[in-house]
């Protein structure tokens, strides 16, 4: 059985830079920083870095690489729009030439990537983000009923992904979770999955909703995750919480999930222990256990190393600084 801690391990695996420098040192030493308008806004590796180089300059405009600090300069263009449109033409290049397998997984749903002010420097299509390292941003909910007479008061809806998706067949997830598209407001997305992925109307989830902060953390994909692996993927979610009356039911309508259960905690704990949970969305569940008080010092040796990883800063700039995330 893994542990709370094994779990955050496997999800948050760059290491972090205060707390192994030496691991963080060596792993950035592989990778190239990329820079937009000089700003670091995500990590490369080398694999995309000759890729990145061999495509042409009149799509992707000029590219500076410093091997000595291992930056890339690249996508200087100086409007947001002409910005978006060099790294689009960069990947439906590499989508026409089959050069990631990745991008068998096009989207055609757009991603915003930040610069320090909180501006978007250009957006980029969801399926290519871990592709250039870039923080990107998702909506979760833990749905769950108020039952009196369960352990702790409480149990949580979970879903079944999907065993046809080409990412995480057939693992556990959050209640509702899904991406945030560029322009749209995490609240709006949040709403909309809602009713997409398990038919909850809009009514219920705005008059119960409740925003309860973020969740963060770099991964670096596995086979899993569908396409190339080694992919470093920085990561924030945008937290909520649904009371659901009794009597109401998560049903599957877009075909993401195959179905949900209405689980006790420690069902959900033992499924966590087995592994089940996609792994972005074990963390989410952690989360709502340490605000709930159910992993507490009292049963989690590890809860101070846990709640500091749960809500790591990450190194590139983005709203997740800011007080969107509240």
């Amino acid at each position: 059985m893994k542990s709370n801690l094994d779990l955050v391990n496997e999800c948050d695996v760059f290491p972090h830079p205060s707390k192994d420098p030496t691991a963080h040192a060596s792993l950035l030493a592989t990778l190239y920083t990329l820079l937009s308008n000089d700003i670091p806004i995500g990590y490369i590796t080398e694999p995309v870095f000759n890729a990145l180089a061999k495509v042409p300059i009149r799509l992707k405009g000029e590219l500076e690489v410093n091997r000595r600090l291992r930056t890339i300069s690249a996508f200087n263009q100086p409007t947001r729009a002409e910005r978006s449109a060099a790294i689009s033409a960069t990947c439906a290049y590499w989508r026409e030439h089959k050069t990631f397998s990745i991008l068998e997984g096009w989207r055609d749903e757009l991603y915003a990537v930040y610069g320090p002010e909180n501006e978007v420097l250009f957006d980029i299509e969801r399926s290519a983000s871990p592709l250039f390292g870039v923080v990107t941003y998702g909506v979760h909910m833990t749905g769950f009923a108020r039952v009196p007479d369960a352990k702790f008061g409480v149990k949580l809806w979970v879903p079944r992904r999907a065993r046809d998706k080409s990412t995480y067949p057939g693992m556990l997830d959050n209640t509702v979770a899904g991406g945030l598209p560029s322009g749209e407001l995490p609240l709006d997305a949040m709403v909309r999955e809602c009713d997409e992925e398990a038919s909850l109307p809009e009514e219920l989830v705005r008059g119960n909703l409740k925003a309860v902060g973020t969740v963060t953390h770099v991964y670096i994909r596995d086979e899993r995750a569908g396409g190339e692996t080694g992919l470093v993927q920085p990561e924030c979610e945008y937290v909520y919480d649904l009371e659901i009356p009794v009597g109401v039911e998560c049903k599957p309508k877009d075909g993401e999930v195959e179905g949900f259960e209405l689980m006790g905690v420690e069902e959900v704990q033992e499924a966590l222990g087995r592994g089940e949970f996609k792994p972005n969305c074990a963390l989410l569940v952690l989360d709502f256990f340490v605000r709930w008080g159910i992993l507490n010092e009292g049963n989690e040796k590890d809860l101070k190393e846990i709640k500091e990883r749960l809500h790591r800063e990450l190194e590139f700039p983005g709203p997740h600084r800011g007080e969107l995330a509240k």
